[in-house]
């Protein structure tokens, strides 16, 4: 019987339907490395929320697929991954809505300042509605940076609901071609910055994408613009992006990623009154939470029957993958 171990709590029908396939499921003790480390050894497939560093998979010499509870796969090792013949396997479209709906949150949270609000109404501080200035976002231009699946979707949701004027600025999307949804394309990040009210991040973090928000970026940006990160938190500088916020040159801003998670103490952003500030939930409705589990465990199990799953981070590594030690697995699949 194959093994598959959870690394990091998921939604239950994840877990139900690898044991239904004959898969014995074992849940890590505890969400870090060090709880993993304990019981990855005997693993023929793991499913990770977190990071997946080198040195756990060479700890699991049996293991023959890597299933990232997500989009991003910037926290595991995938060349060293595929060096060793392991598939890694990503779900790319499960939870795009929730973190959509979650980016437009915090773009209406942060203009009408609604946790500062909440807190003043609960300390009867009832004048605040005469001392804090809010604004609509009806009207106003929406800036998004990147051009995958959840941009496109926020594109469409800030357009047809807020009547947002939407401008795009992705370097994938070619000179020549126009984003769907009635958006604009623009031809440098410095153009998207300087006519935005809200600048939302929707990129993977790579080594050309890290701080795409650095210093000099932000001092390009509208007088009393928003920045909205729900992607991955090295996309900006944090201690420029603080900076901005306390000089008032940025209105506000919504993060539900960050740097370093979870958030430390004394972080730079966290004391900041003009922040709202999430702990990387974005993706974690539990419609998005069921859908990404399902298809962690149905790649899973493609696998280990020897079929190409839908979702490879590599495809073209597929041929050179290592077997199952579990080889009569595949027979007895339907």
């Amino acid at each position: 019987m194959p093994i598959c171990v959870i690394a990091q709590p998921i939604h239950p029908i994840g877990a139900q339907i690898l044991r239904e396939a004959g898969v014995e499921v074992r849940q890590s003790p505890g969400p870090g490395l060090d709880s993993l480390r304990e019981i990855i050894a005997e693993a023929d497939a793991v499913i990770v929320r977190d990071s997946l560093p080198a040195a756990l998979m060479d700890a699991a010499p049996r293991l023959c697929v890597i299933a990232n509870h997500g989009t991003g796969t910037d926290k595991i090792d995938v060349s060293h991954a595929e060096s060793k013949g392991i598939p890694v396997v990503f779900t790319p479209d499960a939870n795009v809505r929730s973190v959509a709906e979650h980016a437009l949150m915090l773009m209406l949270a942060t203009a009408r300042q609604a946790v500062q609000a909440d807190a003043a109404t609960r300390k009867g501080h009832w004048r605040f509605k005469y001392e804090q200035p809010l604004f609509s976002l009806c009207g106003k231009t929406l800036g998004i940076v990147g051009w995958g699946r959840t941009g496109r979707l926020l594109c469409d949701m800030a357009a047809r609901a807020l009547d947002m004027r939407v401008v795009v600025w992705s370097p994938s999307l070619p000179a020549d071609g126009l984003p769907p949804s009635g958006a604009t394309r623009v031809d440098t990040l410095h153009e998207l910055l300087r006519t935005s009210d809200v600048v939302s991040l929707h990129r993977p973090l790579r080594g050309d994408t890290r701080h795409t928000l650095d210093k000099a970026a932000l001092e390009q940006m509208k007088p009393g613009a928003i920045v909205i990160n729900t992607s991955r938190g090295g996309l900006i500088d944090e201690s420029a992006l603080a900076d901005a916020l306390r000089d008032g040159r940025i209105y506000g801003a919504g993060l539900d990623v960050f740097e370093t998670e979870p958030l430390p103490a004394g972080s730079v952003v966290a004391g900041l009154p003009n922040v709202v500030l999430t702990p990387h939930v974005a993706g974690s409705t539990q419609e998005a939470l069921e859908a990404t589990a399902r298809q962690c465990a149905e790649q899973i199990l493609s696998v280990l029957a020897g079929r190409q799953p839908a979702h490879l981070v590599h495809p073209q590594a597929w041929d050179r993958r290592r077997q199952p030690a579990s080889s009569n697995f595949a027979e007895r699949q339907p």
